[in-house]
């Protein structure tokens, strides 16, 4: 298969393919569009009025005009001005998914690039050559420009890319694959650096991997619910119906399903507590609120997947080269925020449910589901765990976008963070499913303690799943081999 890039076709769906490396092609239509946006730079390139971007300088320089034997080195410098990154690089990953996404951009044919410019592009993303891109420096407007002149830097035979399994020099990747590099001709340079493709690349696998979370959580608290023997009652369908949100009916009902044939239907099921905990009692609830914003989030970076982003903007029909602001991030900024906050609550209620069934109090099972306790401390320090990861989902929950640190000598006076948005939504992403992990083995454990209880079809394949790879816990053992077997399960029960 063959993903074609138009400018304005890619979905969410698209995001996972093409971190699994799927081909490009650019669509033949494309042609025509960047060839009539190019004439309009071009023209303008050869004129006397300055038009930012195409020969001025940028930002507060926007002022000084720039002679016409120097619009490529303009260009160029832009580039190499702009590669100041610090810090980790981004994923493979992430770096081909941010290379695809820009040239979707280029695409549509509103940045007046040539098509030449765009097949070099295609050609480096199907050939492996990914750039080295570190994660810090952008401050989400104007766009990233600081990691997207990393990205654009092997177009030119600069910087270093990973290519063949190791990272080298540009012009020597180039070479091996038998390309070339381009010489950037005006406008071409700003038009690589300016967009959000970067915080969109990030945040955006970010968003697919917490929609995929979503549908985890209810899964691994349906196995919870009968590790502690809980109620149905809460779950009845009536009850979520009458508050009418979209996410907690659908969480309920998964719930629901996941338990379908359990031990906890069966009518001599004698339960010890009147109620649960809210952990379970309100688990759609908490569950639903988070899934309604996270797709409020999937909604926003799906509609960003084909916008046009850059600055400026040639305008085809009115023959004309347009400035504004499409670059700023503040959309995805705020989502990824919220998005944030939706994951972090996911480990915050998992957390809680983990401390249910060590708690002999609540789950009436020996303490910390251990068989012989006192000798043994068995899953004591999974709470530990838990608690380490969501007090650090806490502070990083606090928004990156409510924050903005001018820059350009004022020009940027409000900028969005967006990529400090993406970066921290990630890595609570990271955070969640290692909670997760524990509270499955701890569900496991604690369904085992309960001897021989039927357990839900779709709970079952969760159990099973596990067990495949984890035992039950009888005497202590080091158990960071089980969490990460956990992790692993994790992906199996999506």
């Amino acid at each position: 298969m063959t993903l074609l890039l138009d400018g304005n076709s890619l979905t969410l769906k698209d995001i996972t393919a093409i971190t699994q490396r799927i081909p490009i092609a650019i669509a033949p239509e494309c042609k025509k569009k960047l060839h009539a946006s190019r004439i309009i730079v071009e023209k303008m390139a050869e004129g006397d009025q300055p038009v930012y971007g195409v020969n001025t300088g940028f930002g507060w320089l926007a002022n000084k005009r720039v002679p016409k034997s120097k619009l490529k080195e303009l260009q160029r410098n832009v580039l190499i001005s702009h590669a100041s990154g610090m810090g980790d690089l981004l994923s493979l990953e992430e770096t081909r998914l941010a290379m695809v996404l820009r040239l979707n951009v280029l695409l549509k044919g509103y940045t007046g690039v040539r098509f030449l410019l765009c097949e070099k592009l295609c050609d480096l993303i199907n050939a492996g050559i990914y750039p080295r891109i570190p994660e810090y420096g952008s401050l989400g407007a104007s766009g990233d420009l600081i990691p997207l002149a990393h990205l654009a830097l092997p177009l030119i035979g600069e910087g270093e890319v990973y290519y063949e399994g190791k990272y080298l020099a540009a012009k020597a990747a180039l070479k091996k694959a038998g390309l070339t590099p381009i010489i950037l001709e005006a406008k071409e340079g700003l038009s690589l650096v300016n967009g959000t493709q970067i915080m969109l690349s990030v945040g955006g696998l970010a968003i697919v991997h917490a929609l995929q979370l979503a549908e985890q959580v209810d899964k691994i608290a349906a196995l919870s619910y009968e590790g502690v023997c809980a109620h149905l009652e809460p779950l009845n369908p009536l009850i979520h119906s009458l508050r009418i949100q979209p996410g907690q009916i659908l969480s309920a009902k998964t719930l629901l399903n996941e338990l379908k044939g359990s031990y906890l239907h069966d009518k001599k099921t004698v339960r010890k507590r009147v109620q649960d905990p809210y952990s379970l009692r309100c688990a759609p609830q908490v569950h639903g609120a988070s899934r309604d914003v996270l797709n409020f989030a999937a909604e926003v970076v799906s509609r960003e997947l084909n916008a046009a982003t850059d600055n400026p903007l040639v305008d085809i029909e009115a023959k004309q080269i347009i400035s504004g602001g499409n670059f700023h991030g503040q959309p995805l900024a705020l989502a990824y925020d919220a998005a944030s906050m939706a994951v972090a609550e996911f480990g915050n209620i998992s957390e809680r449910r983990i401390e249910a069934l060590i708690n002999p109090h609540i789950s009436g099972l020996p303490a910390f589901l251990t068989p012989e306790e006192g000798v043994n401390s068995g899953y004591m320090s999974l709470q530990y765990l838990a608690g380490s990861y969501v007090n650090e989902n806490k502070i990083l929950s606090h928004p990156a976008s409510t924050d903005s640190i001018p820059g350009n000598v004022g020009i940027e006076d409000f900028v969005s963070m967006g990529m400090t948005s993406a970066r921290k939504l990630r890595k609570i992403i990271s955070n969640t499913k290692n909670i997760l992990s524990a509270e499955m083995l701890v569900a496991a454990q604690a369904v085992d303690l309960r001897k021989n209880v039927k357990l839900g079809k779709g709970t079952q394949y969760t159990y099973n799943a596990l067990r495949a790879k984890v035992k039950t816990l009888k005497e202590d053992r080091i158990l960071e081999n089980d969490l990460m077997e956990a992790l692993n399960t994790l992906d199996e029960i999506v």
